[in-house]
């Protein structure tokens, strides 16, 4: 078999002489540091989730009707008559949630050890086309199942868009195609969540990947990996504080991978709508412009960003302050390696204002999630008792939205003013010597 797949290899070199290259520089001879942690699964394991999205979403095409008449019965002949077509659609729903998850704490390590700061900047910024691209798949996804909460939901969220000023109406009409989510709103975002926004996910990751392996990897250290000598090794051309991205850290990658589906398939098996969290239950009720659900909130995953939109009251008789507040969250994270120049990148050697600021960084974003999901006005009752749950619950969500902005106002102030004591910074990284 070893000579099987040797000669295969040499057959298709000897016809794409580039692909050995190619393969070469993002592999084999794409060193990375050595001192990788826990944190570094988190980018194979958005890649993992990515796949299993595309294969699964493509499966689920075959049975679906993009009509409002026909997109919740289809979604129901999946699940109850496809053979199969249940787990189909548990791993592509459990996906969705579990690829923000992933993608949520990729970005969080960027933040955590400076992965952001030059000379990535690129890469940064290509990861948050990314997430915000995502964003919109994920949205267009949810409405395509016709339940009662992805019909509210659409209908909510679309007209988020009318507090524009005077090309807001109109703007909201093109968007659904109609004046009311239908079977216009259905068929272009089928074709958006299906072939567009696919298309340009696959792009952008390519490119982020692309810019990732021209720069390097950053590490837990925070310092760039050097070329030898280091103890009894010499080699002038490869680094001596990295080892090759394979065989080592696809392996290390597979562990993860393990755990991950360990993960995955509990939920898939035991717990696919996660108490409400992944699939609502309102939305396997068939969507109906006449009934308004209970409590319309948009998926877990929007629910720190729609929180914020909430916690701005409409002021001179327009609701744009709080679509703007929203934009404005996503902003800033764009943002972020020009608002945080400091020169000492990991959140080891970084001062204490620093770690307290991220800490609490945080604290408001679980804390504004459980504004959006109004986890906040079931709790503020069960703890204080008969209070002005919609008061303390405003009172809370703004703090909450103040303490997410006065981060990165803090790091603006905290950095260009030089007010940050670092602690020294090693030459090479600390640990697996």
């Amino acid at each position: 078999m070893a000579n099987v797949f040797t000669r295969m290899g040499d057959w298709v070199i000897e016809r794409s002489p580039g692909m050995l290259p190619m393969y070469r520089k993002h592999m084999t001879e794409y060193y990375a540091p050595k001192n990788f942690n826990l944190w570094y699964y988190f980018g194979s394991l958005a890649m993992l989730v990515l796949v299993n999205q595309i294969v699964t979403g493509i499966f689920l095409t075959m049975n679906y009707n993009p009509s409002a008449a026909g997109a919740f019965d289809s979604v129901e002949y999946i699940m109850r008559d496809v053979e199969w077509g249940w787990l189909i659609r548990y791993m592509h729903s459990t996906g969705a949630s579990l690829f923000f998850v992933v993608v949520f704490l990729h970005m969080f390590r960027g933040m955590m050890y400076g992965s952001f700061k030059k000379p990535r900047e690129l890469v940064w910024l290509l990861g948050m086309l990314i997430y915000l691209a995502l964003m919109a798949e994920a949205f267009m996804g949810y409405v395509l199942p016709w339940g009662n909460m992805s019909f509210w939901g659409a209908k909510v969220i679309i007209s988020l868009f009318g507090t524009i000023p005077v090309i807001g109406s109109t703007l909201v009409q093109w968007i659904m195609g109609d004046y009311l989510p239908a079977d216009a709103t259905l068929n272009r975002f089928f074709a958006l969540h299906v072939i567009a926004l696919p298309l340009v996910l696959l792009l952008l990751v390519v490119l982020h990947l692309a810019a990732l392996h021209e720069v390097g990897s950053n590490n837990p250290d925070g310092v760039e990996i050097k070329k030898g000598p280091k103890g009894n090794r010499w080699d002038a051309l490869k680094p001596a504080d990295g080892i090759p991205f394979h065989p080592y850290y696809t392996v290390k990658d597979l562990f993860g991978v393990g755990v991950f589906l360990m993960v995955a398939a509990f939920i898939i098996f035991f717990a696919p709508m996660l108490g409400g969290w992944f699939l609502e239950h309102d939305n396997f009720i068939r969507a109906n412009n006449l009934v308004t659900p209970a409590l319309i909130k948009p998926v877990w995953y929007f629910t720190p960003f729609y929180a914020i939109v909430r916690m701005f009251p409409a002021m001179l008789g327009t609701a744009v302050w709080g679509v703007l507040a929203m934009f404005g969250s996503l902003a800033v994270l764009v943002a972020l390696p020009w608002l945080d120049v400091g020169t000492v990148k990991s959140i080891r050697y970084r001062g204490t204002g620093y770690k307290v600021a991220t800490g609490l960084f945080v604290l408001a974003f679980f804390g504004l999630g459980a504004v959006g999901t109004d986890l906040t006005a079931e709790l503020i009752p069960k703890l204080f008792g008969h209070v002005d749950v919609t008061f303390w619950e405003n009172l809370f969500g703004r703090s909450m939205t103040a303490i997410y902005f006065g981060y990165f106002v803090f790091l603006w102030l905290y950095t260009h003013l030089g007010w940050e004591k670092t602690k020294p910074v090693p030459e090479r990284v600390t640990t697996h010597d």
